[in-house]
């Protein structure tokens, strides 16, 4: 049975891309059939797998999603790249568009759930890499998804942007009553600091009652930032680094 997880914050720049891509490869590292989702406009994730030009691929979500909103015909594997291990569907600057169409379209936050449920028995796991907003599309990806996994920076006390985040989820659930929470990642962590383990102590203890926490942390590595650049995952660009390590660890909790 297929498994559909968002990775979810609409705080930018706290490892969302980073956590997509990882746990993804690590995922197929261990077997499985994986598709990602890039459901953010900047394309960074399509960026981050080695197409630097998203805006120049001619097929993309946002292609697809415009023609379940128009009724058209189309191939749902039209446009899936290839990457080593993984298949990518990507994204660009069209899924901006895309966004202000979906505001009049009919069932306008089950879109994306329509496409995924067109090519989902192909693959084991889906993950989708949602954009730093509560917007239109974060709703849709919500709604598609089995469950949320939220990365969080641990350079910080997210207590307002978690509440923003666990309301949306709660609206997605009742358009999508399956949805579940995965659990919160620790992202950019430095454990040499008594400030991140202050942040980690003061997260685990406000949500670790009632929100899985992964026990996995994601540390801050040089390492993880040059990925993006060479379109690499970290299982192969510095295979017996600690961060691969952390990666190897939240695939794990995410299996059981």
């Amino acid at each position: 049975m297929t498994k559909v997880i968002a990775i979810a914050n609409q705080k930018g720049g706290v490892g969302k891309t980073t956590t997509t891509v990882n746990l993804g490869i690590g995922l197929a590292r261990k077997g499985y059939k994986v598709l990602l989702i890039d459901a953010d406009a900047q394309g960074n994730l399509t960026d981050a797998l080695g197409w630097h030009t998203p805006d120049e691929l001619h097929i993309t979500i946002g292609n697809h999603m415009h023609s379940l909103i128009e009724h058209e015909q189309f191939d749902p594997n039209e446009g899936i790249l290839h990457h080593d291990e993984i298949d990518l569907m990507p994204a660009n600057i069209a899924l901006s568009a895309l966004e202000v169409s979906l505001v009049n379209a009919l069932s306008r936050e089950t879109i994306l759930k329509r496409y995924i449920e067109m090519v989902k028995d192909s693959y084991d796991y889906i993950l989708i890499d949602c954009m730093p907003s509560l917007g239109m599309i974060t709703i849709n990806a919500l709604a598609a998804a089995d469950s949320v996994l939220i990365p969080v920076q641990a350079h910080y006390l997210p207590a307002k942007g978690m509440t923003q985040l666990l309301q949306t989820i709660r609206r997605a659930q009742h358009i999508n009553p399956q949805l579940t929470i995965q659990g919160v990642l620790m992202t950019m962590t430095d454990r040499c600091t008594n400030f991140t383990k202050d942040i980690s102590n003061q997260l685990r203890g406000m949500y670790g009652d009632h929100l899985n926490v992964f026990i996995a942390e994601i540390p801050r590595a040089i390492r993880i930032a040059e990925t993006s650049a060479y379109g690499k995952s970290i299982f192969e660009y510095d295979p017996k680094g600690k961060a691969t390590e952390a990666f190897e660890a939240l695939v794990e909790e995410v299996t059981e």
